[in-house]
């Protein structure tokens, strides 16, 4: 290592170059897609087992990524290591599985050392390698070329632009067996509870909101006191108006209110029907949270009344809640 520092443009400079090295790897992968890729997708669509991964060193953190890529989009999939498939995991591989390896060279001793074992398992093997001619690519029913024609390393040794190629065909693989297999957005949500996505694909309005006693709503027959006393009481800024069968009537809000004040009415004695807003925004308690959110936007309005087939108030539903959910 040298003690000299080089200069920021020389930083850039080589930076740079690393992006277009390996970017120009990534576009030539697509000269050699053809029929042994439409082969993986459809050996990977056949498989009645599990996808194993496996690949030593960076190889091995490529196909990871690719393992739990495939697991997340409705292939199940998991990662083994190849050093550690010699001393047990290989049990986790049945007749039913497909193995895809990885190695740029195709020479790993760690996976060369395992491959006929998974041969004799059953198991159908996809190599993924830089080498065409090397022992991996030939014993492999479906070999997938990842070769690239220099490393961004300065050195041409760092594995650089090789992973790179790796990863985006892996990536390929994933994105063109989920396709094949009509994989949806809310299949992907059913496998990503946790996120963004699963939040926006999965939560209805039944799941957020306000029901039974925490509902606001008063009879038609209330008076306006009456009313804002469980607005007050429930905190929602509003309250549904029910007629005597529970259908709803109207709704008044706090907006209503304020504007109440710009008018001739006696606040102590009028009715709350007299008042309400009639024919308010409804909303099923089946549609998708997200589907309210966009009412609201559009509308301009911060809460939605839930209501049945029969038109019968069922609950309430706001902005907040929906803030609170990470709907919005």
């Amino acid at each position: 290592m040298t003690s000299t520092l080089p200069t920021s443009d020389a930083i850039l400079d080589i930076a740079r170059r690393t992006l277009e090295i390996e970017s120009a790897a990534v576009l030539k992968l697509g000269a050699h897609l053809g029929d042994a890729f439409l082969r993986a997708v459809e050996t990977l669509l056949a498989c009645r087992g599990r996808v194993v991964v496996s690949g030593m060193g960076k190889s091995g953190h490529i196909g990871s990524k690719i393992a739990a890529s495939l697991a997340s989009t409705g292939t199940p999939a998991f990662f083994m290591h190849p050093a550690e498939a010699s001393h047990g995991d290989l049990g986790m591989i049945t007749g039913e599985d497909v193995v895809i390896a990885l190695s740029n060279s195709g020479e790993s001793p760690e996976i060369a050392s395992i491959v006929p074992l998974i041969k004799r398992r059953g198991a159908r093997l996809i190599g993924m390698t830089g080498n065409s001619a090397s022992t991996l690519a030939r014993q492999s029913d479906i070999h997938l070329e990842a070769r690239v024609e220099q490393e961004a390393c300065p050195h041409n040794l760092a594995p650089t632009a090789s992973t790179t190629a790796a990863l985006a065909l892996g990536d390929a693989l994933v994105v063109a067996t989920l396709f094949a297999r009509g994989f949806t957005a809310e299949d992907f949500a059913r496998t990503h509870p946790g996120g963004a996505l699963g939040r926006r694909l999965l939560v209805h309005v039944r799941d957020l909101m306000h029901a039974g006693a925490d509902l606001p709503v008063v009879a038609d027959t209330a008076s306006l006191r009456d009313a804002l006393m469980e607005m007050t009481h429930k905190g929602l800024g509003m309250t549904a108006v029910t007629r005597a069968d529970g259908r709803l009537a109207g709704i008044f809000t706090d907006g209503d209110l304020r504007r109440l004040f710009d008018r001739d009415v006696d606040l102590r004695d009028v009715k709350i029907a007299e008042v309400m807003k009639n024919g308010p925004l409804t909303i099923s308690q089946d549609v998708l949270a997200v589907e309210a959110a966009r009412v609201m936007e559009q509308t301009k309005v911060n809460g939605l009344l839930v209501v049945d087939a029969a038109g019968r108030l069922t609950g309430a539903l706001n902005m907040h809640d929906l803030l609170r959910a990470g709907v919005v």
